[in-house]
């Protein structure tokens, strides 16, 4: 395995003296947001994460090797492509081997993490499982990574665009706990709350590094959803963004998207009849997790 994966040279250096490290995904970066936007905001969250006493590791496929922390010129490179090919575990094994850019989902990122035996992920919203899945059985592959895999997801619910009620269930099935970080809701993506519940709420992040030290030291494989809303100021108004959901799921189906398409699509409609405030929404999330998800890294280090 030890061929096909390399370190960038903080990231080793980081292993080297011990410190926690923080693995980030790179789709956001390849297909979540426009040039130059994506790269300085990939920037940025690799500076949250050593400001709050983490290393950085942004993963992506390119030349044949599994990145674990990319160089500048590697992130430019990246978020310029136009041929980086959205990983999910499927494509992993054909993307590595035929040398294309990859940009990892969170399915993948796990994957590649727990190769590096990095514990802690941080991304915005996890996959799940589609509305309508009940006929289309179009459910994101990163509800099985979290059953398998042993890496905990820092993240901001689960993206509203999904049957937020289904995905909870597929979790409950597979045995994967979902924490609620100082709430009692699941939070739904841009909004702080949704209808459901979390199975547990824990208030600091040593309360969760101890949780995620006791699931693994007792053999529970699997990851666990650290569940942490939006801060309120950046949420958007539930019946507000459920309306425009609605309206571009409709879009959707009107133009035959199905599979991965769907939630790129989706996520560029949503932005289009937001006006762009979901993206901003999807931007402050992402910062507010990767705050979170760096100290609980520390706290789990430290254990």
């Amino acid at each position: 395995m030890k061929q096909y994966i390399t370190y960038s040279e903080e990231v080793a250096k980081g292993m080297q003296e011990g410190k926690a490290i923080v693995a980030l995904e790179s789709t956001i970066i390849s297909h979540g947001m426009p040039y130059p936007q994506n790269v300085e905001t990939a920037r940025k969250v690799e500076q949250i994460v050593r400001d709050n006493g983490a290393v950085p590791a942004t993963i992506a496929i390119m030349d044949g090797k599994i990145k674990i922390g990319l160089s500048d010129a590697e992130l430019e490179t990246l978020g310029t492509s136009k041929d980086a090919r959205k990983t999910s575990r499927r494509d992993l094994a054909y993307v590595v081997s035929s040398k294309e850019i990859g940009a990892t989902t969170v399915a993948t990122t796990m994957i590649c993490a727990e190769m590096a035996g990095i514990k802690l992920f941080v991304t915005g919203g996890i996959g799940g499982v589609h509305r309508g899945a009940e006929t289309t059985m179009d459910i994101s592959a990163d509800l099985e990574e979290l059953s398998n895999t042993n890496v905990a997801v820092v993240c901001a619910g689960a993206k509203s665009i999904l049957d937020i009620g289904l995905t909870l269930e597929y979790l409950e099935t597979k045995g994967v706990p979902v924490v609620g970080y100082q709430t009692d809701s699941f939070p739904a993506f841009y909004t702080t709350t949704s209808e459901f519940d979390a199975n547990f709420r824990l208030n600091n992040e040593k309360e969760v590094a101890e949780m995620l030290k006791a699931k693994w030291d007792l053999g529970l494989n699997g990851g666990a959803v650290i569940a942490n809303p939006i801060p309120t100021e950046h949420s958007l108004e539930e019946s507000y963004i459920n309306t425009i959901i609605q309206t571009a799921l409709q879009e959707a189906e009107e133009n035959g998207i199905k599979g991965k398409d769907v939630t790129p699509f989706l996520l560029g409609k949503v932005k289009e009849l937001t006006e762009g405030k979901s993206l901003e929404s999807n931007i402050e999330l992402v910062y507010n997790n990767a705050r979170v998800g760096s100290k609980i890294a520390v706290e789990l280090n430290n254990l």
